[in-house]
């Protein structure tokens, strides 16, 4: 029996996945070491992060993208397919327009290159499981692409729905926005919601790159 993810705001449960061991074995001995961070496994494939996903259920997966056998974007589509409440963010060194698209596609949370430091990757580890989306800077725009809904409307949000997916766009969390806005979380739970459904969204990472590709972020 799977354990249920932890709750936001404590420790987050993270398995590292690449097939470079030195690598792998790097990144678990960073961030097991970073305040709020305990790391509950490494794999070195795609298939084998699946088994040991289930079988801890982290919070956060920092996956590869491209390794042999079961590459990390088909290992992503199967823990998001059987393992749901567990974000998957890519961790690599290809900034290339193909993978970035298949990983969204995957239902990635995120798309991150291997120059981070050990306390940035732990921060954005903490956010993903936040549900903030983490995109490498260069990388939102080609995402755009990808994850452009069909006949999709910003005017068929309200004033206050448009308010909240400008702050969800610039990385702020349900509790930022219901401080900013001066609202309850909940309340802006349920406008996020609203969002996505009205625009045909999957996900925060799908909102936050809408909103990029159309324009609103402008003060």
């Amino acid at each position: 029996m799977t354990r249920p993810a932890g709750p936001p705001g404590g420790t987050v449960r993270v398995l590292v996945v690449d097939d470079q061991q030195l690598v792998r074995d790097g990144i678990a001995s960073l961030l097991g070491i970073q305040p709020g961070i305990e790391v509950v496994g490494t794999a070195a494939d795609g298939a084998e992060a699946v088994a040991l996903a289930l079988q801890t259920a982290p919070d956060v997966v920092l996956m590869d993208v491209r390794m042999p056998g079961t590459d990390g974007v088909a290992a992503t589509e199967a823990l998001r397919r059987d393992l749901p409440a567990c974000r998957v963010v890519m961790l690599t060194t290809f900034d290339d327009d193909e993978y970035v698209t298949r990983a969204l596609r995957a239902g990635a949370s995120g798309y991150l290159l291997k120059d981070l430091g050990a306390a940035d990757l732990a921060a954005a580890v903490r956010l993903t499981h936040a549900g903030v989306a983490q995109l490498a800077a260069g990388v939102a725009a080609r995402l755009a692409g990808a994850a452009r809904p069909p006949a999709a409307a910003a005017g068929a949000l309200t004033g206050r729905e448009v308010e909240i997916l400008r702050l969800v766009a610039k990385g702020a969390t349900n509790r930022e926005i219901g401080r900013a806005l001066f609202v309850s979380e909940g309340t802006v739970k349920n406008h996020v919601s609203r969002v996505l459904s009205r625009l045909g969204l999957r996900d925060r990472t799908q909102a936050a790159i809408y909103a990029r590709e159309h324009g609103m972020l402008t003060d």
